[in-house]
């Protein structure tokens, strides 16, 4: 369990709080004042309330109440029921995100937080005979184990069974690391790599071979600029030609024939004209039925649009709607799908024209004109390019009902014909661009994403906010997982995130995002006594848009992710933070999640409340 520090104090429990938590973030680490009991150190607000935890040596307990084995199933318990921790007065004390101890290595055959019987269904699932990885221990808090697939003796020409074989690594007081006696090694890695070229032995005589890692695809946030570099590594003589990058995306490919979910009505005869691509249809069970038709005939409800969100963070997440590049037969079930879905934000993210190919139809009128699209008219209000995209208003109006509405269109323009940008500031800044305008309006539908097929570049820009998302929510300590947010998002649209050098982009875009998040940590605490200033994602310092649009629209639910802006520390004076215009009339709304970034005055630890 990662939430899980071993050599920390009170103070420095509230100082990682306070600088890298959210409102409910939480972690544990050993009492200072009772060897062998341990401390539940929560954020609340902006504020440390501290818990104890005692370990009576039969089971672990708040010192009275509900009794449990390990400190991880109390931890557990309280976790999932939020209503039980509470103060003395009665206020709830909320344990809502783990804030992760550093991984003691980048090696990806580490695995955190996984249980034995995890590891022992993975290995023996999918590994081979010599296959390992290492994990926390959940016994013992702040040790390890390694999990290896062994092959049991040969006896009387019966075929070897495997087994997977436990081996407790011991983290010692002076950070090095045995297996119980014998050599000690500073790092998990050196171990490894020891018992590679030395094999052990269990009791039985039975070798336990490292042969290949089984790594794993989870990642603590902030440290995956040490997971890219693991990924960007050029494999050796002995291994694999092969490795890094391309093998994850490989392995993600070969789940996805496991994604076979029905697509009839993309199949159907009236609706195949509808479809840019006759491959890439919407899965039925995620699929946008447009509710109000013209007809009763067949396929009047059909459009190759699907709803994306995040499953697992289904209440805090927004919804997506992933669609195709308009065909001039789709057009007028774009815009009743928009209306239908109160949509106010489109994002493009292709030209109508690439390679001399349609990408694209037109689906909105030139600048300063209307055109009437069956019962919605839609008038080009304003137009404003940026540096990588252009910004339409867009006053749409159902003819037959209903006040005008306002549409905002991004249309991004600097993703190449084939590839991926260079480099991921300009669509980052995209992306909180977006957000800016979407996070104004109240009661708002899903953001609409579309390039062409509705899958690579979709995909991408999909998933790449929805991890940003899950940072701001929990904090640059959360766990991420790259492939896994794939795979999920497969399961609701097939084939997003196209190529491999679209997989490596989503990297290099949250690594980037990370990175900006950390400086700015680094200048709240260098500026406490002077005003604070944002730190621009690099090389992209012209790309903000110069709109200042003057508007009647109403405010917003679902938000792509953006960077958070610098709030000053408690207590100290500063000056507010510049950043792109709001449209004229748009009161700017709080982010709660910018409290995850906003640095606090070190405090003396509180008396315990229990």
């Amino acid at each position: 369990f990662r939430w899980f520090h071993p050599n920390i104090t009170g103070i420095e429990a509230e100082q990682l709080l306070l600088t890298r938590g959210v409102h409910g973030s939480f972690l544990a680490r050993p009492s200072k004042s009772n060897p062998g009991d341990f401390t539940l150190s929560v954020r609340r607000n902006n504020e440390v309330t501290h818990i104890k935890i005692q370990n009576s040596g039969d089971y672990y307990d708040l010192y009275g109440g509900e009794k449990f084995a390990t400190l991880a199933e109390l931890v557990q318990y309280y976790t999932e029921q939020q209503d039980l921790l509470r103060e003395r007065n009665g206020h709830v004390i909320e344990l809502k995100y783990p804030l992760n101890c550093k991984d003691p290595t980048s090696e990806r055959w580490y695995h955190g937080h996984l249980s034995g019987k995890d590891a022992e269904k993975l290995l023996t699932d999918k590994g081979k005979a010599g296959s390992f990885l290492v994990r926390e221990s959940q016994s013992q808090p702040g040790d390890f184990v390694l999990s290896v697939l062994t092959n049991e003796e040969k006896h009387d020409n019966v075929d070897r069974k495997t087994k997977v074989t436990h081996v407790m690594i011991r983290c010692q007081k002076d950070g090095k690391y045995d297996v119980g006696g014998g050599e000690r090694f500073d790092t998990l890695a050196d171990l490894v790599d020891h018992y590679k070229k030395n094999p052990m032995v269990e009791k039985s005589g039975i070798v336990v071979h490292l042969k290949q890692p089984f790594n794993a695809t989870r990642i603590n946030a902030a440290n995956i600029e040490n997971r890219v570099r693991e990924l960007n590594k050029v494999a050796d003589n002995s291994e694999k030609p092969k490795q890094g990058f391309w093998e994850e995306f490989e392995v993600l490919q070969q789940q996805e024939c496991k994604l076979l979910y029905p697509r009839k009505e993309g199949q159907k005869p009236e609706n195949k004209s509808k479809n840019r691509y006759k491959n890439i249809l919407p899965f039925d069970t995620t699929r946008v039925i447009i509710r109000e038709t013209d007809s009763d005939g067949p396929g009047s409800d059909y459009i190759n649009a699907n709803y994306i969100r995040d499953e697992r963070h289904a209440e805090e997440s927004k919804v997506f709607i992933a669609t195709q590049g308009c065909l001039q037969n789709t057009v007028v079930d774009f815009w009743k799908m928009v209306h239908q879905e109160n949509a106010h934000v489109i994002v493009m993210t292709t030209k109508e024209m690439e390679r001399g190919r349609n990408k694209c139809v037109r689906y909105w009128p030139d600048l300063h004109t209307s055109k009437e699209f069956g019962k919605v008219m839609v008038r080009n209000v304003e137009e404003h390019p940026a540096q990588d995209y252009i910004l339409r208003k867009l006053e749409v109006t159902r003819l037959d009902r209903e006040p005008l509405r306002f549409i905002w269109h991004y249309q991004y323009l600097s993703w190449p014909d084939h590839g991926v940008p260079v480099e991921p500031g300009g669509v980052l800044w995209f992306l909180e661009e977006v957000n800016r305008t979407q996070s104004t309006m109240k009661d708002t539908g899903p953001i609409v994403v579309h390039c062409s097929a509705g899958i690579g570049r979709t995909g991408t820009i999909i998933v790449i906010d929805i991890l940003i998302d899950i940072i701001r929510r929990q904090g640059l300590d959360c766990d991420i997982d790259v492939p896994k947010t794939i795979q999920m998002v497969r399961q609701q649209r097939s084939g997003m995130v196209q190529t491999e050098a679209q997989y490596k982009f989503i990297y290099m875009a949250v690594q980037q995002f990370i990175d900006t998040a950390q400086k700015r940590l680094e200048e709240e605490s260098k500026m406490k006594e002077r005003e604070y200033s944002n730190i621009k994602y690099p090389q992209m310092t012209n790309s903000r848009s110069k709109h200042n649009m003057a508007s009647s629209r109403s405010s917003s639910g679902g938000t792509l992710a953006c960077i958070p802006e610098i709030e000053p520390c408690t207590g100290l004076k500063s000056e507010p933070v510049s950043g792109p215009a709001l449209p004229e009339g748009v009161e700017p709304q709080p982010d709660p999640v910018r409290k995850g970034f906003q640095d606090s005055l070190a405090r003396p630890e509180p008396d315990f409340l229990f």
